[in-house]
C-alpha cells in the first residue's frame, strides 16, 4: 500500500487550498510550542509527537469543518505539550503502580489541555473536537463497572478538564465520567479547587496529584493501617465492599505503591513508564533515559527481606487457565474483533509486505529437489535425447522429493498487564494477528497465549492469607489468569475472533512473568514438533503489589531470572523476547527493545526471519541482537 503522507514544504503547490491550510497549522504549532525546528508531516497513520518531528492526521481533499477542527486540536495539544511539559520532571514523579500512573498521566494531560484552552478560546474548541473523536474511537463501555478502579483515570482527567477549562465531556466518555463523579468529588472536594492555583507550575501540580492519589486510596488505606499495624498494605475489606456494593463511595481504591516524591526513577524504569496514558492514542514521547542508574526503588515491606531463594506460591486454588471465548460472550467478542479490524485496516499495506517477506523466507527452506534416473515417476524430458541417440535405451524418469524441513511450532506469549493498556496492547494484538496468519500459510503452527491476574493487589489468595493470620514470606499472593487465545492445533479461522478480547476494558491487570513463562514452556515441551520457539512480548518487569508487599522487593524478578536461565540453558525451546519501551535485554539473552510500539510488527518479523534462517537455526546461542530504537 502506498503510504499517504505529505511533507509541509514551501515547495508545495501554491494553488492548492489544502496545502495552505497545512502550512498554516504547521506555523501555528511551531509558534505556540516555541520550537521553530520542529518538522511537521501529514500522514494517514496515527499522529505522533517526537523530539524533532510531529505527524498530524492527513486531511481529505473535501475538508470539512469537523475534520479541520480535529487536526487543529491534535496540533494544538502537541504544541502545548512541547511548550509546557517537562518530560524529566514528569518521569521523576511518576508513580510505579500502574493504576496510580494512569491517574498521574491523565491529570498531567488535563493540565496541558487546560493551559491552552484557558489562554485561547479557539484552541479550546479544537481540543474539544480532538477529544470527541479520540473517545469515539475508543472502546469505553456504555454501562461501566467500577470494580478494581477501572476507568477512574479517564473519568478524573475528563472531570478536571471540565472544571479547569470548561471543556465538555465527550459523549462516548460521559457514562464512565458520570459513574465515577460522586466518588471523585466526595474524596477530592478539598483538593480539586487547588488545581487551578498550581496550573502553571508542573512540579507543584504533580505534588498535588500525589495527594489526590492518596486521598482516593484513603478509604481502604486507613482501615488496613489499623489492621496490619502500619505495614502499608491495603485492607481487603475495603475492596470487598467496593465489589459487593458498587456505589460511588465504596468504589475500590487506587493502588498507590510508588517511590517517594523526591526519589528518582531509574533509567530502565523511566523507559518503561514513558507511556503517557490517556494521550497514548495521540502522543509518542521520545525521552532519553534518565541520567545515571539509580537503584530500584524499595517497595513497602510487610516483613524482613526474604532469605529463602525458593519461589513459593501461597495457594493455586484460585488460579485459572481459561480459553478467551469463555471470558466474553460471543456478541461482544465479535464487536471487539471488529474494532481491532478497523485499526488494522490502515496498516494493511505495511503488514502485507512484512508478512510476504517472512513467507518467502519460510518457503525458501521448503525448496523441492529431484531424484533422477528412476524406473518410474515423471518422464525426464531433459534426457529424451538418449532415446533419440539410442532407441534401445530405457526411458529416464524422475520423482520430486522435499528437503528436510523441521516441523516447527511458535508460541506468542503476550503480557496482558495494565501497563500495556492503550496503543501497546492494540499493536501487540495486530502483530499477533499478522504473524499467526502468515505462519499458518507456511505450515508452521502457532499458539497464542496471554497472562495477567484476576484482580488488582491480590484476590482470593490474599484474602485467604489474611484470614490465616498473615504468615511471613507467603510467596505469590495473587490469583493467576492465563488465557489461551489460540491453541497450536486450532485453525486460525476459528480463533481469529478471540484476539479482540485484548481490547476489552477490565481484562488487563498485573503481571507475574515467571510463572507465565513456565506455563507456556510446559505447553511447548508437550508438543510433537521438532523445533519449538517461544516469543515473549512484554513492556517491563513483573509487578504484583500484593506479592511484593509481603515478600522481598525483588521476589518476582528473581524468579523470572531463574526461569529464563533454565529455559535458555537447559531446554530445547528457543526463547526470545521483545520489550516495549522497557529494556528486557537485562533478563533475556536473545532480546530486542523497541521504544515506539509502531516498530513491533517489523521487529517481530525480523526476529522470526532470523530464527528461520538455516544458519541461525544451527547456532544455539547467536550473538547479542542489536537493540532497535
Amino acid at each position: 500500500m502506498t503510504t499517504h503522507a505529505r511533507n509541509n514544504r514551501p515547495s508545495a503547490a501554491k494553488d492548492n487550498p489544502l496545502n495552505t491550510v497545512e502550512r498554516a497549522i504547521s506555523v501555528c504549532l511551531r509558534t505556540i510550542s516555541g520550537r521553530p525546528d520542529i518538522q511537521v508531516h501529514y500522514s494517514a497513520e496515527r499522529p505522533i509527537l517526537g523530539e524533532t518531528k510531529v505527524r498530524l492526521p492527513l486531511m481529505s481533499r473535501d475538508l470539512t469543518k469537523e475534520e479541520l477542527a480535529v487536526t487543529r486540536g491534535v496540533a494544538d495539544r502537541f504544541a502545548m505539550r512541547l511548550a509546557h511539559h517537562d518530560v524529566t520532571l514528569h518521569l521523576d514523579r511518576l508513580p510505579r503502580s500502574p493504576k496510580a500512573r494512569e491517574i498521574f498521566d491523565a491529570l498531567e494531560d488535563a493540565r496541558i489541555d487546560a493551559l491552552g484552552s484557558r489562554a485561547m478560546p479557539g484552541m479550546a474548541r479544537n481540543i474539544e473536537a480532538a477529544l470527541e473523536k479520540e473517545y469515539a474511537a475508543r472502546n469505553l463501555p456504555a454501562h461501566p463497572s467500577m470494580n478494581d478502579g477501572e476507568g477512574l483515570a479517564e473519568a478524573l482527567g475528563l472531570i478536571v478538564r471540565e472544571r479547569l477549562a470548561g471543556l465538555s465531556i465527550p459523549e462516548a466518555a460521559r457514562p464512565i465520567a458520570e459513574a465515577w463523579r460522586p466518588h471523585i468529588e466526595s474524596r477530592l472536594k478539598d483538593l480539586l479547587p487547588q488545581l487551578e492555583e498550581r496550573l502553571h507550575d508542573q512540579a507543584s501540580y504533580a505534588e498535588l496529584v500525589h495527594e489526590m492519589i492518596m486521598a482516593l486510596d484513603d478509604g481502604a488505606g486507613q482501615q488496613e493501617e489499623t489492621e496490619s499495624e502500619g505495614t502499608g498494605e491495603e485492607g481487603d475489606e475495603g475492596e470487598v465492599g467496593a465489589n459487593d456494593n458498587g456505589d460511588a463511595d465504596s468504589a475500590p481504591p487506587v493502588d498507590i505503591s510508588q517511590p517517594a516524591m523526591g526519589d528518582r526513577v531509574s533509567g530502565e524504569d523511566a523507559e518503561m513508564e514513558a507511556d503517557t496514558g490517556e494521550v497514548d492514542a495521540l502522543v509518542d514521547l521520545e525521552p532519553g533515559e534518565a541520567e545515571g542508574e539509580a537503584p530500584p526503588q524499595a517497595r513497602p515491606q510487610a516483613n524482613e527481606p526474604q532469605t529463602d531463594t525458593q519461589y513459593r506460591v501461597y495457594t493455586t486454588e484460585f488460579d485459572e487457565v481459561v480459553a478467551a471465548e469463555d471470558l466474553c460472550d460471543p456478541e461482544e467478542l465479535t464487536r471487539l474483533r471488529a474494532l481491532l479490524d478497523a485499526q488494522l485496516a490502515p496498516l494493511q499495506g505495511t503488514v502485507a509486505r512484512l508478512a510476504n517477506r517472512l513467507q518467502r523466507k519460510l518457503m525458501a527452506q521448503q525448496n523441492r529437489a529431484w531424484e533422477f534416473d528412476l524406473e518410474e515417476g515423471i518422464l525426464d524430458t531433459a534426457r529424451l535425447s538418449r532415446v533419440l541417440v539410442d532407441p534401445l535405451a530405457p526411458l529416464s524418469f524422475k520423482q520430486e522429493k522435499e528437503t528436510d524441513f523441521r516441523d516447527t511450532v511458535v508460541t506468542l506469549l503476550i503480557d496482558n498487564s495494565g501497563s500495556m493498556r492503550g496503543r501497546p496492547i492494540t499493536i501487540a494484538a495486530l502483530c499477533t494477528d499478522i504473524l499467526a496468519r502468515t505462519l499458518e500459510r507456511c505450515g508452521v503452527k502457532v499458539e497464542i497465549l496471554g497472562f495477567t491476574t484476576r484482580h488488582w493487589k491480590g484476590g482470593e489468595s490474599r484474602k485467604k492469607w489474611m484470614r490465616e493470620g498473615r504468615p511471613p514470606n507467603p510467596g505469590r499472593l495473587n490469583d493467576l489468569r492465563h488465557i489461551i487465545y489460540k491453541a497450536a492445533d486450532a485453525p486460525w479461522r476459528r480463533a481469529r475472533r478471540n484476539l479482540g478480547l485484548m481490547m476489552r476494558e477490565g481484562l488487563l491487570k498485573e503481571n507475574i512473568d515467571g510463572e507465565a513463562l513456565q506455563w507456556a514452556h510446559a505447553r511447548l515441551l508437550a508438543r510433537p514438533e521438532q523445533r519449538r520457539i517461544l516469543m515473549v512480548i512484554s513492556d517491563g518487569a513483573p509487578v504484583d503489589d500484593s506479592t511484593l508487599s509481603a515478600n522481598s522487593g525483588t521476589y518476582l524478578e528473581r524468579h523470572l531470572r531463574q526461569v529464563i536461565d533454565e529455559i535458555e540453558n537447559r531446554s530445547p525451546v528457543e526463547l526470545l523476547a521483545i520489550g516495549i519501551g522497557h529494556d528486557v535485554t537485562r533478563y533475556y539473552r536473545r532480546a530486542v527493545t523497541i521504544v515506539d510500539v509502531e516498530e513491533l510488527g517489523t521487529v517481530m518479523i525480523n526476529q522470526l526471519t532470523e530464527l528461520f534462517d538455516e544458519q541461525g537455526a544451527r547456532r544455539r546461542t547467536p550473538p547479542f541482537l542489536r537493540r532497535a530504537v
